[in-house]
C-alpha cells in the first residue's frame, strides 16, 4: 500500500516527526535571515520591502567590484596591446600594469621585439631541369600589431606560403651549378627581392631581416660527381688567389729592379758620353801636334797605347829577336803556385821565371831538334 493511499496509516516520509513540521526549508526565509544580519535587524523581522532593496545594491556592488577587478592586466617589455573596443580598433598599449573595461575593450598583445625563424625547404626544379633540394629560412620580425593580427588570417602561414613560393620560383629561373656553388649568394639576394614583392601587397605588417641559405644539394644519385666539380672549383679559386698573392710579392720587387736598371744604364749613358766627350777632346788638343810632327806623334800614341794595354793583362809574351820561338809566360799561374807553396819556396818569382824560361827554351830546343831529326830522316828515305 502506498503511503499517500487512503486509509494509508498516514505514512507521509515528510509528516512530522518528534511533534513538529520539518518539511524543506523555506528559501525566502534563509535570505531574510542572512541579509538581516548585514542591515542590524538583529533577529527582527524588517519589512520586506526594504530588505530586497538594500540586498539587490550589495548584490550589484559586489559584481561591479569583480568586474572592475578582472579589468586589470599586465603587457610584457617586448609586448604592445592592440585595444579593441566593441570590435573596432581603439589605441595600442604600452608594456606595464593596465586597465580595460571587461565586456567594452579586448587586448591582444603582440611580442613587437621578437626576431622569429621561419625555415623552408624541398625537392625543386632547375632551369636546366635538373633537380636540387634547397634550404633556407629568414628572419623576421612584427613591425605593425594591428596589420600582423588583422592584415591576413594566419600571418606566419601566409609568410610561409610566400617564402616556399619565391624559392621555387628563383631556383626555377636559375641553373643547378649556380644553385649549388658560385651563385648561392645572388640566389639569396633574389629570394629575398622576390619574398619581399610577394608579401609587400598584403601589408602583413611584418619586415624580413635576414635570408639565410642554409644548404642546396643535388640529389644522392649524382652527389659524388658534384663534389668533384665543387672540389674543383674551390681548388681553381685557391690557385687563383695563390698566382695574385704571388703576383702581389713579385710585381714590386720586378719594379723596383726595372728602376734600378734603368738608373744603371742613365748613369752608364752619361759615363760613356762624358769620356767619349774626353776623348774627342783629347784628340782635338793633339792635333795641332800632329799636324807640326806626324810621324812623332803617331809613334807617341801608338806606344801610349801599347803600354795601356799590356799593363793590364797578367802575361808575357817575349820576342827573341832572330828566333822563330816566341816565349809565353803565364804569370797568373807562376803567382797562384807562388801563393799555395809555403815560406816561398826556394827563391823569388825572378827566380821562377827564370826557371820557367829555361824549360820553355830546352824545349823549344828539343822540339826544333826534333824537327831536324825529322827532315834528316825524311832526306834519306
Amino acid at each position: 500500500m502506498a503511503w499517500n493511499e487512503p486509509g494509508g496509516n498516514n505514512n507521509d516520509p515528510w509528516k512530522n516527526r518528534g511533534g513538529r513540521d520539518q518539511g524543506p526549508p523555506d528559501l525566502d526565509e534563509v535570505f531574510k535571515k542572512f541579509f538581516g544580519k548585514f542591515t542590524g535587524g538583529g533577529g527582527g523581522k524588517p519589512s520586506g520591502k526594504g530588505f530586497g532593496g538594500i540586498g539587490a545594491g550589495v548584490i550589484a556592488g559586489i559584481l561591479v567590484i569583480i568586474w572592475f577587478i578582472s579589468g586589470f592586466y599586465t603587457l610584457n617589455e617586448a609586448e604592445r596591446g592592440v585595444v579593441l573596443r566593441f570590435g573596432e580598433f581603439n589605441r595600442f598599449e604600452d608594456p606595464g600594469l593596465r586597465w580595460k573595461p571587461t565586456f567594452v575593450d579586448k587586448v591582444h598583445p603582440v611580442n613587437v621585439q621578437e626576431v622569429r625563424t621561419m625555415p623552408a625547404s624541398g625537392f625543386m626544379l632547375t632551369e636546366d631541369e635538373n633537380v636540387v633540394r634547397v634550404e633556407m629560412e629568414i628572419q623576421y620580425r612584427v613591425s605593425d600589431p594591428f596589420k600582423y593580427i588583422f592584415a591576413v588570417v594566419d600571418p606566419d602561414a601566409s609568410l610561409s606560403h610566400a617564402l616556399d613560393s619565391a624559392i621555387r620560383y628563383v631556383v626555377g629561373h636559375s641553373e643547378m651549378d649556380q644553385v649549388l656553388t658560385s651563385g648561392r649568394e645572388q640566389t639569396r639576394q633574389e629570394v629575398w627581392e622576390e619574398l619581399s614583392s610577394i608579401i609587400e601587397p598584403y601589408d602583413m605588417g611584418v619586415s624580413i631581416l635576414e635570408v639565410n641559405f642554409k644548404d642546396a644539394r643535388p640529389p644522392e644519385q649524382v652527389k659524388d660527381a658534384f663534389d668533384d666539380a665543387i672540389a674543383a672549383q674551390e681548388d681553381e679559386q685557391r690557385f687563383i688567389r695563390e698566382a695574385e698573392a704571388y703576383a702581389r710579392e713579385i710585381e714590386p720587387r720586378a719594379r723596383g729592379q726595372v728602376n734600378r736598371m734603368t738608373q744603371e744604364a742613365q748613369a752608364y749613358k752619361q759615363r760613356v758620353t762624358l769620356e767619349a766627350q774626353g776623348e774627342v777632346a783629347r784628340f782635338e788638343e793633339l792635333l795641332p801636334q800632329y799636324e807640326a810632327a806626324p810621324e812623332v806623334t803617331r809613334q807617341r800614341l801608338y806606344l801610349e797605347g801599347m803600354q795601356e794595354v799590356y799593363s793590364n793583362t797578367s802575361k808575357i809574351l817575349v820576342d827573341g829577336e832572330g828566333s822563330n820561338n816566341m816565349m809565353y809566360l803565364p804569370l797568373d799561374k807562376l803567382l797562384e803556385r807562388q801563393n799555395r807553396t809555403q815560406n816561398g819556396s826556394s827563391g823569388n818569382t825572378l827566380e821562377g821565371l827564370q826557371r820557367i824560361n829555361t824549360q820553355e827554351s830546352r824545349t823549344g830546343n828539343s822540339t826544333s831538334a826534333n824537327q831536324r831529326s825529322g827532315r834528316f830522316d825524311s832526306g834519306r828515305n
